[in-house]
């Protein structure tokens, strides 16, 4: 079966899929330095076209693990992730805490998504 890779560098692709379901990383891409609210909205709009690269749509996520920097965080960014999807199609998720590469960011969000049908 044939690897999909969307947009690759040396150092990785945008999104890889295999045998319809795609893996991808989203960190908060801004020039302006956010609040926690604002780099969760900021990843949520990115994973939103990451996932319409690949035919598919926030409904068919199915784990999320997030890598955040402060465990003090978490209500708020609970509560942008509780708005964001809609009734029963919240994904299993893991919530690590960890040092990012860039101090500005608050956290950083590894997707797994039941890509469309364009990649079976």
């Amino acid at each position: 079966m044939k690897i999909h890779r969307i947009n690759p560098t040396q150092r990785w692709s945008d999104i890889t899929v295999f045998n319809g379901i795609a893996n991808f990383v989203e960190v908060p891409e801004t020039d302006e330095v956010l609040d926690i609210e604002g780099q969760v909205s900021a990843i949520f709009a990115q994973a939103e076209a990451s996932l319409a690269l690949i035919g598919s749509d926030k409904s068919r996520i199915l784990s999320v693990t997030i890598y955040l920097t402060d465990f003090s965080l978490v209500d708020r960014l609970n509560a942008v992730w509780d708005a964001w999807f809609d009734e029963g199609t919240a994904p299993s998720r893991a919530c690590v805490k960890v040092e990012l590469a860039d101090p500005d960011w608050l956290l950083e969000m590894a997707f797994t998504v039941a890509a469309g049908e364009a990649y079976l």
